[in-house]
């Protein structure tokens, strides 16, 4: 059976074989796993989108993962939840395609979004969005309302990147990666890096999320699956930064008319109560849950607490 361990100086894997370790950590039952496959659906000219999809079925539950992640992070909450779902890598994450202009903020990443779940999962009950996920799942919902019935949105508001606010590294968590080192001498050396900063998680959780979230270039360093803000021209630095501005979002926010609710980790210092009390008043009948002892990144640190909200809240 395949070990996160035995892969660390591997430049191929077997990306399903670590599934029993996601569930010996939680104490799922675990007899194999369930039918899975990575596809691609194309959303432009030489555009396109990976995907997770969990089960045979018509997927059930869409899930967008958060800025700097990739479709696994979902992977304990979808193993636990057992439904037929699909887990989608965002635009300039996992193996999904870069864009040119290098604009990955919500409104580019809800129009690519929107073009697969028109063909992959147009009736699903429910789309599940944390961070940048979540907020592409504001922006998906006030555009395309015929696509959400039910939305999650997972410690994610538009004042989340408000300048004004300062976090330590430690409270940003291991979103601060994202503005660290964009290579490491041995994936060794970046699950250190990730670890120090994960500490509401276990370490081999962890290890196993860089593993996914990790490649070997030709030049023989390991470097993350993502394209966020590393190097790019000077032109595209005003793009990148409009892109990041999710203010705007209010006024989307506003816009949802579908029962939706909002989960905050409680460890997290991304969202406020002024935020909270915000997004109240822009949607309402909002339901608003706290899971205790969860960072920003709710689906890896508490994701049994998380899979039973998302059952109670659509069932």
């Amino acid at each position: 059976m395949t070990e996160t361990v035995t892969t660390l100086s591997q430049d191929e894997y077997d990306e399903f074989g670590l599934l029993h370790e996601n569930a010996e950590e939680w104490g799922l039952p675990f007899a194999g796993p369930p039918p899975l496959q990575r596809g691609v659906i194309e959303v432009g000219a030489g555009e396109w989108l990976s995907y997770i999809r969990w089960g045979t079925g018509e997927p059930q539950v869409v899930f967008l993962h958060g800025g700097g992640q990739n479709a696994h992070t979902w992977d304990t909450v979808a193993l636990a939840l057992g439904r037929d779902a699909i887990a989608f890598d965002l635009p300039g994450h996992g193996h999904s395609y870069r864009r040119a202009d290098r604009d990955y903020g919500p409104w580019r990443n809800a129009e690519a979004i929107a073009l697969a779940m028109e063909r992959l999962a147009p009736n699903a009950s429910v789309v599940v969005g944390m961070s940048l996920g979540g907020a592409t799942t504001i922006r998906l919902a006030a555009a395309h309302p015929e696509l959400c019935r039910r939305l999650v949105i997972i410690d994610v508001t538009p004042q989340i990147n408000d300048p004004s606010r300062e976090m330590s590294t430690l409270e940003r968590g291991s979103v601060a990666l994202i503005g660290g080192p964009p290579t490491y001498e041995s994936l060794e050396a970046m699950a250190d890096a990730a670890v120090a900063l994960s500490p509401y998680r276990a370490a081999s959780g962890v290890r196993r999320g860089v593993r996914h979230n990790s490649y070997r270039r030709q030049d023989g360093l390991w470097s993350w699956r993502y394209d966020l803000f590393g190097p790019g021209s000077a032109d595209t630095t005003d793009t990148r930064a409009a892109a990041y501005d999710f203010t705007t979002l209010w006024d989307d926010a506003g816009r949802i008319t579908c029962p939706a609710m909002f989960v905050r980790g409680g460890l997290s210092k991304y969202v406020t109560d002024d935020d909270t009390d915000e997004m109240k008043r822009r949607i309402p009948g909002l339901r608003v849950e706290i899971v205790d002892g969860a960072g920003h990144a709710v689906q890896s640190d508490r994701p049994l607490d998380l899979v039973q909200l998302i059952e109670d809240f659509a069932p």
